[in-house]
Protein backbone atom coordinates (compact mmCIF):
# COMPACT_ATOMS: atom_id res chain seq x y z
CA UNK A 1 0.00 0.00 0.00
CA UNK A 2 2.91 2.52 0.43
CA UNK A 3 4.37 1.94 -2.66
CA UNK A 4 1.13 2.22 -4.45
CA UNK A 5 0.11 5.58 -2.63
CA UNK A 6 3.54 6.38 -3.40
CA UNK A 7 3.44 6.32 -7.40
CA UNK A 8 -0.29 7.69 -6.83
CA UNK A 9 1.30 10.82 -5.50
CA UNK A 10 3.86 11.00 -7.69
CA UNK A 11 1.44 11.26 -10.55
CA UNK A 12 -0.46 13.89 -9.22
CA UNK A 13 2.28 15.79 -8.78
CA UNK A 14 3.50 15.22 -12.39
CA UNK A 15 0.05 15.98 -13.59
CA UNK A 16 0.25 19.34 -11.25
CA UNK A 17 4.00 20.08 -13.02
CA UNK A 18 2.55 19.52 -16.11
CA UNK A 19 -0.37 21.43 -15.83
CA UNK A 20 1.58 24.69 -14.50
CA UNK A 21 3.82 23.76 -17.02
CA UNK A 22 1.10 24.47 -19.75
CA UNK A 23 -0.27 27.09 -17.95
CA UNK A 24 3.08 29.09 -18.06
CA UNK A 25 3.47 28.65 -21.29
CA UNK A 26 -0.17 29.71 -22.92
CA UNK A 27 0.22 32.63 -20.48
CA UNK A 28 4.14 33.85 -22.40
CA UNK A 29 2.97 35.83 -25.31
CA UNK A 30 5.54 37.08 -27.85
CA UNK A 31 4.79 39.74 -30.67
CA UNK A 32 6.98 41.13 -33.05
CA UNK A 33 7.97 44.31 -33.66
CA UNK A 34 5.00 45.66 -36.66
CA UNK A 35 2.26 43.88 -34.14
CA UNK A 36 0.58 45.17 -30.63
CA UNK A 37 -1.44 42.60 -28.32
CA UNK A 38 -4.62 44.68 -27.08
CA UNK A 39 -5.32 42.58 -23.44
CA UNK A 40 -8.84 42.33 -22.34
CA UNK A 41 -9.07 41.27 -18.67
CA UNK A 42 -12.14 39.51 -17.43
CA UNK A 43 -13.94 41.65 -20.40
CA UNK A 44 -12.23 45.26 -19.74
CA UNK A 45 -9.89 46.67 -21.95
CA UNK A 46 -6.63 46.88 -20.01
CA UNK A 47 -4.36 48.22 -22.53
CA UNK A 48 -1.94 47.45 -25.43
CA UNK A 49 0.68 45.64 -24.52
CA UNK A 50 3.93 44.88 -27.18
CA UNK A 51 6.30 44.43 -29.12
CA UNK A 52 8.39 41.85 -27.25
CA UNK A 53 7.69 39.08 -24.30
CA UNK A 54 5.18 39.23 -21.72
CA UNK A 55 2.78 37.13 -19.56
CA UNK A 56 -0.86 36.77 -20.14
CA UNK A 57 -3.22 35.50 -17.25
CA UNK A 58 -4.55 32.60 -18.16
CA UNK A 59 -8.69 32.31 -18.07
CA UNK A 60 -8.86 36.21 -17.17
CA UNK A 61 -6.73 37.92 -19.89
CA UNK A 62 -7.44 37.44 -23.55
CA UNK A 63 -5.42 39.13 -26.25
CA UNK A 64 -6.08 40.26 -29.61
CA UNK A 65 -3.03 40.61 -32.04
CA UNK A 66 -3.52 44.36 -34.30
CA UNK A 67 -0.98 44.55 -37.49
CA UNK A 68 0.34 48.04 -36.96
CA UNK A 69 1.75 48.30 -40.58
CA UNK A 70 0.67 50.39 -43.65
CA UNK A 71 -2.09 48.45 -45.38
CA UNK A 72 -2.53 48.82 -48.94
CA UNK A 73 -5.98 48.16 -50.23
CA UNK A 74 -7.62 48.10 -53.77
CA UNK A 75 -11.22 49.40 -54.06
CA UNK A 76 -12.94 47.49 -56.38
CA UNK A 77 -14.63 49.39 -59.43
CA UNK A 78 -17.23 51.43 -59.12
CA UNK A 79 -19.73 52.72 -61.42
CA UNK A 80 -20.40 56.52 -61.28
CA UNK A 81 -22.44 59.37 -63.11
CA UNK A 82 -20.42 62.65 -62.66
CA UNK A 83 -21.22 65.91 -62.56
CA UNK A 84 -21.74 66.41 -66.36
CA UNK A 85 -24.40 63.01 -66.58
CA UNK A 86 -21.42 60.85 -68.07
CA UNK A 87 -21.49 57.14 -66.88
CA UNK A 88 -17.86 55.77 -65.91
CA UNK A 89 -15.85 53.01 -64.07
CA UNK A 90 -13.28 53.93 -61.79
CA UNK A 91 -11.16 52.37 -58.91
CA UNK A 92 -8.63 53.77 -56.94
CA UNK A 93 -6.12 52.30 -54.26
CA UNK A 94 -6.07 52.84 -50.30
CA UNK A 95 -3.06 52.89 -47.67
CA UNK A 96 -4.06 53.33 -44.13
CA UNK A 97 -2.50 52.26 -40.97
CA UNK A 98 -3.64 51.99 -36.82
CA UNK A 99 -2.66 54.22 -34.86
CA UNK A 100 -4.22 53.51 -31.76
CA UNK A 101 -5.21 49.60 -31.29
CA UNK A 102 -7.21 49.98 -28.90
CA UNK A 103 -9.66 51.96 -30.43
CA UNK A 104 -9.04 49.72 -33.81
CA UNK A 105 -10.50 46.73 -31.53
CA UNK A 106 -13.11 48.40 -29.38
CA UNK A 107 -15.01 51.33 -31.52
CA UNK A 108 -15.24 49.03 -34.52
CA UNK A 109 -16.04 45.37 -35.20
CA UNK A 110 -13.70 44.99 -38.45
CA UNK A 111 -11.85 47.94 -38.80
CA UNK A 112 -10.73 46.48 -42.37
CA UNK A 113 -13.65 45.88 -43.75
CA UNK A 114 -15.42 49.12 -42.37
CA UNK A 115 -12.60 51.16 -44.30
CA UNK A 116 -13.26 49.72 -47.27
CA UNK A 117 -16.70 50.41 -47.13
CA UNK A 118 -16.16 54.15 -46.20
CA UNK A 119 -13.72 54.16 -49.20
CA UNK A 120 -16.11 52.91 -51.59
CA UNK A 121 -18.90 55.54 -50.39
CA UNK A 122 -16.90 58.39 -50.25
CA UNK A 123 -15.43 57.69 -54.09
CA UNK A 124 -18.60 57.50 -55.49
CA UNK A 125 -19.63 60.43 -53.95
CA UNK A 126 -16.73 62.42 -54.70
CA UNK A 127 -16.57 61.28 -58.43
CA UNK A 128 -20.33 61.95 -58.78
CA UNK A 129 -19.76 65.73 -57.53
CA UNK A 130 -17.09 66.87 -60.43
CA UNK A 131 -17.13 67.07 -64.41
CA UNK A 132 -15.30 64.34 -66.20
CA UNK A 133 -12.60 66.93 -67.39
CA UNK A 134 -11.97 68.11 -63.97
CA UNK A 135 -11.50 64.46 -62.70
CA UNK A 136 -9.17 63.80 -65.90
CA UNK A 137 -7.49 66.78 -65.39
CA UNK A 138 -7.37 67.73 -61.61
CA UNK A 139 -6.54 63.79 -60.22
CA UNK A 140 -4.18 65.12 -57.42
CA UNK A 141 -7.53 67.14 -56.12
CA UNK A 142 -9.23 64.71 -56.62
CA UNK A 143 -7.10 62.54 -54.20
CA UNK A 144 -6.58 64.95 -51.87
CA UNK A 145 -10.47 64.77 -51.22
CA UNK A 146 -10.88 61.97 -50.90
CA UNK A 147 -8.09 61.14 -48.44
CA UNK A 148 -9.19 64.39 -46.54
CA UNK A 149 -12.99 62.86 -45.87
CA UNK A 150 -11.80 58.80 -45.22
CA UNK A 151 -9.61 60.19 -43.19
CA UNK A 152 -11.81 62.21 -41.35
CA UNK A 153 -13.84 59.13 -41.12
CA UNK A 154 -12.10 56.58 -40.33
CA UNK A 155 -10.03 58.81 -37.16
CA UNK A 156 -12.49 57.63 -34.25
CA UNK A 157 -11.10 54.41 -35.11
CA UNK A 158 -7.95 54.82 -34.29
CA UNK A 159 -7.11 54.24 -38.18
CA UNK A 160 -4.65 56.82 -40.48
CA UNK A 161 -5.44 57.07 -44.04
CA UNK A 162 -2.15 58.20 -45.76
CA UNK A 163 -2.85 57.71 -49.13
CA UNK A 164 -5.80 57.47 -51.72
CA UNK A 165 -4.98 57.44 -55.71
CA UNK A 166 -7.67 57.24 -58.14
CA UNK A 167 -5.78 54.26 -60.17
CA UNK A 168 -7.95 53.91 -63.14
CA UNK A 169 -11.06 55.69 -65.25
CA UNK A 170 -12.66 53.56 -68.00
CA UNK A 171 -14.85 55.90 -70.07
CA UNK A 172 -17.35 54.56 -72.62
CA UNK A 173 -16.84 54.18 -76.48
CA UNK A 174 -18.60 56.93 -77.45
CA UNK A 175 -17.28 59.13 -75.32
CA UNK A 176 -13.71 58.31 -76.38
CA UNK A 177 -14.54 58.66 -79.90
CA UNK A 178 -16.21 62.22 -78.65
CA UNK A 179 -12.96 63.02 -76.95
CA UNK A 180 -10.44 62.28 -79.44
CA UNK A 181 -12.45 64.22 -82.04
CA UNK A 182 -12.44 66.81 -79.30
CA UNK A 183 -8.57 66.78 -79.55
CA UNK A 184 -8.20 66.51 -83.21
CA UNK A 185 -10.12 69.54 -83.36
CA UNK A 186 -8.25 71.68 -80.63
CA UNK A 187 -4.62 70.38 -82.63
CA UNK A 188 -6.31 71.90 -85.60
CA UNK A 189 -7.41 75.37 -84.15
CA UNK A 190 -3.66 75.58 -82.77
CA UNK A 191 -2.19 74.35 -86.22
CA UNK A 192 -4.08 77.25 -87.59
CA UNK A 193 -3.33 79.57 -85.18
CA UNK A 194 0.83 79.20 -85.47
CA UNK A 195 0.34 79.67 -89.16
CA UNK A 196 -1.76 82.72 -89.31
CA UNK A 197 1.05 84.08 -86.45
CA UNK A 198 3.88 82.95 -88.62
CA UNK A 199 2.31 84.32 -92.26
CA UNK A 200 1.71 87.94 -89.46
CA UNK A 201 5.39 88.09 -88.54
CA UNK A 202 6.70 87.10 -92.37
CA UNK A 203 4.27 89.51 -93.93
CA UNK A 204 6.21 92.06 -90.90
CA UNK A 205 9.47 90.96 -91.90
CA UNK A 206 8.93 91.40 -95.68
CA UNK A 207 7.67 95.07 -95.16
CA UNK A 208 10.99 96.17 -93.12
CA UNK A 209 12.77 94.32 -95.25
CA UNK A 210 10.85 96.40 -98.55
CA UNK A 211 11.20 99.44 -96.72
CA UNK A 212 15.16 98.85 -96.14
CA UNK A 213 15.33 98.56 -100.04
CA UNK A 214 13.44 101.45 -100.99
CA UNK A 215 16.09 103.54 -99.00
CA UNK A 216 19.16 101.45 -99.94
CA UNK A 217 18.42 100.30 -103.79
CA UNK A 218 21.70 98.41 -103.66
CA UNK A 219 20.51 96.22 -101.47
CA UNK A 220 18.37 94.38 -104.16
CA UNK A 221 21.68 94.03 -106.30
CA UNK A 222 23.53 92.24 -103.35
CA UNK A 223 20.31 90.40 -103.25
CA UNK A 224 20.59 89.19 -106.62
CA UNK A 225 24.16 88.40 -106.25
CA UNK A 226 23.68 86.53 -102.99
CA UNK A 227 20.80 84.24 -104.85
CA UNK A 228 22.70 83.61 -107.84
CA UNK A 229 25.39 82.39 -105.54
CA UNK A 230 22.94 79.84 -103.96
CA UNK A 231 22.09 78.77 -107.58
CA UNK A 232 25.46 78.33 -108.21
CA UNK A 233 26.27 75.46 -105.27
CA UNK A 234 23.95 73.56 -106.53
CA UNK A 235 24.93 71.38 -110.09
CA UNK A 236 22.51 72.24 -112.19
CA UNK A 237 23.12 72.69 -116.40
CA UNK A 238 21.15 75.66 -116.53
CA UNK A 239 22.35 78.80 -114.28
CA UNK A 240 19.26 81.61 -114.56
CA UNK A 241 20.67 85.09 -114.12
CA UNK A 242 17.76 87.56 -112.10
CA UNK A 243 18.81 90.65 -114.13
CA UNK A 244 18.16 93.70 -111.90
CA UNK A 245 15.01 96.43 -112.57
CA UNK A 246 17.92 98.86 -112.05
CA UNK A 247 19.89 97.81 -115.33
CA UNK A 248 16.67 98.28 -117.55
CA UNK A 249 16.06 101.75 -115.50
CA UNK A 250 19.27 102.30 -117.26
CA UNK A 251 18.23 102.07 -120.66
CA UNK A 252 14.89 103.11 -120.25
CA UNK A 253 16.09 106.33 -118.95
CA UNK A 254 18.10 106.78 -121.85
CA UNK A 255 15.49 106.15 -124.30
CA UNK A 256 13.29 108.75 -122.46
CA UNK A 257 16.05 111.25 -122.35
CA UNK A 258 16.35 110.95 -126.20
CA UNK A 259 12.80 111.62 -127.43
CA UNK A 260 12.67 114.33 -125.12
CA UNK A 261 15.59 115.91 -127.01
CA UNK A 262 14.48 115.00 -130.80
CA UNK A 263 10.84 116.68 -129.65
CA UNK A 264 12.77 120.27 -128.41
CA UNK A 265 15.28 120.57 -131.80
CA UNK A 266 14.30 123.15 -134.35
CA UNK A 267 12.98 121.44 -137.05
CA UNK A 268 15.31 121.50 -140.77
CA UNK A 269 13.16 123.18 -143.93
CA UNK A 270 13.79 121.09 -147.01
CA UNK A 271 15.48 123.57 -149.47
CA UNK A 272 12.86 125.13 -151.65
CA UNK A 273 12.85 124.45 -155.55
CA UNK A 274 13.82 127.88 -157.93
CA UNK A 275 10.47 129.31 -159.04
CA UNK A 276 10.24 128.39 -162.71
CA UNK A 277 9.14 131.10 -165.42
CA UNK A 278 6.30 130.77 -167.93
CA UNK A 279 6.72 131.52 -171.46
CA UNK A 280 3.85 132.31 -173.55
Amino acid sequence: MGSGSGLLVFACVALLAFIGLMVLLSSIKIVPEYERGVIFRLGRLVGARGPGLFLVIPIFERMVRVDTRVITMDVPVQEVITLDNVTIKVNAVLYFQVMNPNWAVTKVMDYIRATMQIAQTTLRSVVGQVELDELLAQREKINQKLQQIIDEQTEPWGIKVTIVEVKDVELPQNMQRAMARQAEAEREKRAKLIHADGELQASRALAEAADVIAREPVTLQLRYLQTLTEIAVEKNSTIIFPLPIETLKIFTDAVSRGSANGATAPATQPPRAAPTQRLD
